[in-house]
């Protein structure tokens, strides 16, 4: 529910008079078995329809261990599972979200995919069954015929559609060709071109939410140019909401919900040009009305510290910063473009300020990576304390935060194999037994999970059957720790004669076709090669935003950045 681009895009629906949008979620799994046990059918929260009253079900596929939950909420809505089972008197099955752009996994299962900002493909489409109602013959029960809207939807920018591409063996994948004429070789990732309104009357609900406060999109897109990153590369150009608009959405936002947290929401909240001037203009709002205003992504140097102290009710004991690698050599090799040096005067900035605790965040398995670069992990940790307790004497407290790369689909790293399980193991108890003492504590990620998206991330149409299989045996919310079943998964990879070790492990070469080739983030493919090339040679390449252009092509596929 505080998922902010579901609200955008439920904001801009339902401002269309024409148009309407309700919500449903995957119930819990004692909710589950009673709904199955008494025969209801998943329903919408507004009005309780059934979903399979609707005309379009939209899917939000924001990471692969949610792929289960998907064919739950199918099955539960009473769906037949895949596009080809299902006829005209069941609704169309959309999916977008950042694991859309690589669809080949869950492509059996929907009937059409949106690669990019859904802002203006969503109602593109709504509007475009709503004009069809009125143009073609309609079925018995009211619908648009499948077959007629997908040949019409193909045509809209940003859409795949899996039924108009046939399966060939490419090799190293199965790749998808178009199977008719009209049908585009390459979809390209919608974009817009400025942020839309952001919402500023969304509703409230009675629960507490994970992340239960009020946000505002100040800006989309990152020029950091991290090489691990998905979300730097299929986020760009950088798009940002003027400094007025961000203050005048985010009092009447607050002024509608009561909320007593904003936050600024961005991939890198610190590098938007207007920041100072909103955070500023934000203390002097709320500071009587304690209202606390957030950043949740800081960079690592001493100016996020200071916009983190002029907010500093919203963060309580502990700032957290992401160094990512423990030596200079294996940060240049990703790109991070942080010094020892930032990365030392940022925690003295925040111990200086009166901050007790810091917490900094790692990646394990990263290409290249020794021995030498995870001991640099403690070596840091330790220093970082130190100099807390130059400030905060035994009060310090340093917590170290490690997770395993996930290498994922339109990054420089989408070519690279996992890490082994067992050698994620070794790394991480070498960690353990290196950080130690007082005021130091380290945990991780449950690296099985990391195997699991690894596997799932890359994957091409195959992997749709273990996916469907695991859901058989079981699995849902395999994102949460509790359902978490990775005996199960490695059952279903084993049922389909594929080994889960084998596929998240498994090496692109450069130039392998690969799954996701069909899809353009709108960066050349051989831009992120010639990055990954950079990054095992260990050349750090330059913010695009501070005055050279690297080439990435968002330019030439989207007319500017």
């Amino acid at each position: 529910m505080s998922n902010l681009g579901l609200q955008i895009l439920y904001d801009l629906v339902n401002r269309d008079p024409d148009l309407l949008a309700e919500r449903a979620y995957s119930p819990w799994t004692d909710m589950e078995a009673l709904m199955r046990e008494k025969g209801v059918p998943l329903f919408s929260l507004e009005s309780r329809r059934p979903l399979a009253g609707f005309d379009l079900l939209g899917l939000s596929l924001s990471m692969e261990l949610n792929y289960t939950n998907v064919l739950n909420l199918l099955d539960l809505a009473g769906l037949p599972l895949q596009y080809a089972e299902r006829d005209d008197s069941h609704p169309l099955v959309m999916a977008g979200g950042t694991a859309a752009y690589n669809p080949e996994p869950m492509a059996p299962f929907i009937d059409l995919f949106v690669a990019g900002d859904g802002e203006e493909v969503l109602l593109e489409l709504m509007r475009l069954y709503a004009r069809m109602r009125q143009e073609v013959p309609l079925t018995s029960q009211g619908r648009v015929p499948k077959s007629d809207f997908l040949l019409e939807a193909v045509k809209v920018d940003g859409v795949y559609v899996p039924a108009h591409y046939r399966l060939e063996d490419a090799g190293s994948c199965l790749q998808p060709v178009p199977s008719m004429t009209g049908v585009p070789h390459t979809v390209r990732a919608r974009r817009v071109a400025t942020l839309g309104p952001s919402p500023v009357n969304p509703i409230v609900p009675f629960a507490e939410l994970i992340h239960d406060r009020a946000m505002v999109e100040v800006q989309r897109g990152c020029t950091r140019g991290c090489r691990f990153c998905q979300a730097g590369i299929v986020y760009r150009p950088v798009r940002e909401r003027p400094a007025e608009e961000v203050l005048e959405n985010a009092i009447e936002l607050v002024d509608n919900t009561g909320y007593d947290e904003l936050s600024l929401v961005s991939l890198s909240t610190a590098d938007y040009s207007g920041v100072e001037t909103v955070v500023n203009a934000l203390a002097s709002q709320y500071e009587e009305r304690r209202v606390k205003v957030s950043l949740p992504s800081l960079r690592v140097d001493s100016f996020s510290v200071k916009l983190a102290h002029a907010l500093h009710d919203a963060y309580g004991g502990g700032l957290t910063f992401a160094p990512e690698a423990g030596t200079q050599r294996l940060r240049d090799v990703i790109n991070k473009g942080v010094t020892q040096e930032d990365i030392e005067a940022a925690v003295e900035a925040a111990f200086a300020h009166g901050w007790t605790a810091v917490k900094l965040y790692f990646m394990i398995g990263l290409p290249s990576e020794t021995d030498e670069d995870l001991d640099g992990i403690a070596k840091l940790a330790y220093r970082v304390r130190d100099i807390g307790r130059r400030y905060a004497g035994s009060r310090t407290q340093v917590k170290v935060s490690v997770g395993a790369l996930v290498p994922k689909p339109h990054a420089p790293f989408q070519w690279c194999g996992q890490d082994s399980y067992e050698r994620i193991r070794e790394k991480l108890g070498r960690l353990q037994r290196g950080i130690r003492g007082p005021g130091l504590s380290v945990s991780w990620h449950d690296p099985r999970g990391s195997v699991l998206e690894s596997a799932l991330a890359r994957g091409d149409r195959r992997t749709a059957t273990v996916i469907h299989r695991a859901w058989r045996l079981g699995c849902r919310f395999d994102a949460w720790d509790e359902h978490f079943r990775f005996d199960l998964w490695r059952e279903a990879f084993e049922a389909e004669g594929m080994d889960i070790h084998t596929v998240a492990e498994r090496q692109f070469a450069l130039e392998d076709p690969l799954p996701w080739d069909h899809i353009s983030a709108g960066v050349r493919k051989r831009f992120l090669a010639r990055e990954y090339q950079r990054a095992l040679r260990g050349d750090l390449s330059p913010d695009c935003r501070l005055g050279k252009c690297t080439a990435c092509g968002v330019r030439q596929s989207y007319g500017g950045c």
